[in-house]
């Protein structure tokens, strides 16, 4: 992508997100640069592309009519890199993931490991965040595909499943229950629970399921809200807490008895990791081929223990 593309990709995510410091984040630009991008293209067509008086950043007509070439211009210049891959027959390119905690942080590096192992010319960047943040990111157009858990609204996106996840409950290993194979949701509800924040895919899951089974949030004795799965295994370590988390989250923990996985009583916690990309985004010969990659790679392999 030259100078030219880059400004239109931050002048068609500012149009996007509506806003200057969400398009900073996502681009990863500080807000002055932002709008020095916009001013660069502003007075490369002599005309305003934003109105900005009434506080909230709307489109001037050339603004609109700008935004609809500016979409096809990119997805062309989408087009024309994979046609070449094809004739060159070498995959290049750089693949960006924005992926959900759990996954990303672990699943996925064992999968990009091996796939770097066949495809060493292709660039992997991989944000992790919040199912919430994910598809922030993928709704604006900075990372090719999201790996998430749920996804609430499925308009404007394909959506095809990946791996299956199992949340249980885990205690530290000096825990009373560490010999129980099963516990009732309404015992867990008598101990203290650490829980992950909101808009995080694992306590939407976590939710549902309680309030399945009649338990309400605040039934629950929440000890800590913590913002990822990381620090919830350390704080349950502690004896800070009881938790429920993904089965893959706890291979280290459980293969080296620290913590315990105990099953709901009142039936299993799953949940399905979907794929998750924009609908009519041209991809990458590259993000193809990690996609074809994904949905083939053996998982089951990753985990050392049957649950």
């Amino acid at each position: 992508m030259g100078m030219e593309d880059h400004k239109l990709k931050v002048f068609c995510t500012v149009a996007e997100t509506k806003s200057f410091s969400k398009t900073s984040e996502i681009i990863h630009l500080t807000q002055p640069a932002v709008s020095l991008q916009i001013q660069a293209l502003e007075e490369l067509y002599e005309t305003k592309l934003f109105d900005r008086s009434s506080g909230t950043i709307n489109f001037t007509p050339s603004g609109e009519l700008l935004y609809k070439y500016a979409k096809d211009i990119l997805a062309l210049y989408a087009v024309a890199e994979k046609e070449i891959g094809k004739i060159t027959g070498l995959i290049r390119g750089s693949i960006k993931i924005g992926a959900g905690t759990t996954i990303g942080n672990y699943i996925l590096p064992s999968v990009v490991v091996d796939f770097k192992k066949t495809h060493p010319k292709i660039k992997i960047h991989v944000l992790i965040g919040n199912t919430k943040r994910i598809m922030e990111l993928l709704n604006a157009g900075v990372v090719d595909l999201g790996i998430v858990g749920e996804v609430t609204s499925k308009n404007k996106l394909t959506v095809e499943p990946m791996i299956l996840d199992e949340l249980y409950c885990i205690v530290p290993a000096i825990h009373p229950w560490a010999k129980k194979k099963i516990v009732s949701i309404l015992e867990i509800t008598k101990e203290p629970f650490v829980f992950r924040e909101e808009g995080s895919g694992t306590r939407q899951i976590i939710e549902d399921y309680l309030s399945k089974h009649g338990v309400n949030i605040s039934d629950l004795h929440i000890a800590l809200i913590l913002g990822s799965t990381g620090s919830i295994k350390e704080a349950v370590e502690k004896g800070m807490g009881v938790s429920l988390v993904s089965k893959w989250a706890v291979k280290k923990e459980v293969k080296y008895g620290s913590l315990k996985l105990i099953v709901p009583k009142e039936g299993k916690i799953l949940r399905e990791f979907s794929i998750v990309m924009l609908k009519n985004t041209v991809m990458s010969h590259a993000v193809d081929e990690f996609i074809s990659y994904l949905k083939a790679y053996p998982y089951d392999n990753l985990l050392d223990f049957k649950p």
